[in-house]
């Protein structure tokens, strides 16, 4: 009756209904265990400091392709779904930086690359250290080799943001000066949030695969929290704006600053979901005997880490919660 857990699971896909389960309670009681929405605030905090140099870096780099007031008109779109009080204070901001001059701009980008990186890497490695313990691992890598890493992901981050930006506000022009027949501009519209999806889920993947410090999962045991990382966080953005556009109280409650307060809450919601996909991930190895790393068949015991090495309810499977 192995089987019917998901023991013998090869992806997680072959892991049946009540193995799933299985999965999910431990999440939620790894939530509380590893303490992930604390783990998620610290991540927010650093985020948080590097959101005006990273938005100026990625700014000013598309800037320099394009005139200013068609930066800043183009750059509307992206804060449009966010609540009322972001939104004017991100607009006011991304103004001041998109009417610059071309001069300007290019030094901007160096300079915004440069801050984003000092204060962006420090959310990089608090977001590192949550998904190690999410996964169980000890993030013992040397200084040089964690801040190599972290520096990369920062780096290819804003390149990734970069490419987000152009993706959602230069295609629309692109498109329309091609003059396609109206189906195709309409297929193509959507199809661009289409790919920014799936760069998302990339992005998360290879995040998931990296930061903890263990022989690399392959990558179907990764994919899934993912998919649904992306998929909450799509969801979890769309009500968060709902709920202060209608419900909530912030520019009452907390006057000049409610724009702050809103963007920090946005952002423990974002790190708090990635740190789920990592969750998710982790007890979905954690419910298969099957080695879930790459490179050669190794057996248990022998894996180089800990969810590949263990399977939930086993004897000498620690699960940290008894740490």
């Amino acid at each position: 009756m192995e089987d019917a857990k998901g023991r013998n699971a090869e992806a997680p896909k072959e892991i049946p209904a009540a193995g799933w389960k299985q999965v999910m309670l431990r999440v939620k009681e790894q939530l509380a265990t590893d303490n992930i929405s604390i783990v998620a605030a610290g991540v927010a905090f650093y985020f948080f400091l590097a959101l005006f140099p990273t938005l100026a870096a990625i700014i000013s780099i598309y800037g320099l392709v394009t005139s200013p007031a068609e930066v800043e008109q183009q750059m509307e779109q992206l804060t449009s779904v966010l609540p009322p009080e972001a939104h004017d204070m991100l607009t006011e901001r991304l103004r001041n930086i998109a009417q610059q001059s071309s001069s300007s701009l290019g030094w901007g980008a160096l300079l915004g690359i440069v801050l984003s990186l000092w204060s962006a890497n420090s959310g990089t490695k608090s977001l590192f250290e949550g998904i190690n313990i999410a996964y169980d691992e000890e993030n013992d890598r040397s200084f040089l080799k964690l801040n190599a890493i972290t520096l990369l992901f920062t780096l290819g981050g804003i390149i990734l943001g970069s490419l987000c930006v152009a993706l959602v506000v230069a295609f629309p022009a692109i498109i329309e000066h091609l003059g396609l027949p109206d189906w195709l501009e309409t297929v193509l519209q959507l199809g661009r949030w289409v790919l920014l999806i799936v760069f998302i889920m990339g992005a998360l993947a290879l995040i998931y695969k990296v930061a903890p410090k263990r022989n690399n999962p392959k990558f179907r045991w990764v994919s899934w929290g993912s998919a649904m990382a992306t998929g909450l966080w799509l969801l979890g953005s769309l009500l968060f704006s709902y709920y202060v556009n209608n419900f909530g109280n912030y520019s009452e409650t907390y006057g000049s600053v409610a724009a702050v307060i809103i963007l920090m809450l946005w952002f423990n919601l974002t790190s708090f979901i990635i740190l789920l996909g990592a969750e998710i991930n982790s007890e979905l190895e954690h419910q298969t005997a099957k080695d879930t790393t790459v490179g050669k068949e190794k057996p248990l015991g022998e894996r180089n880490a800990y969810h590949a090495d263990h399977v939930a309810g086993d004897p000498g499977d620690e699960q940290k919660s008894e740490k």
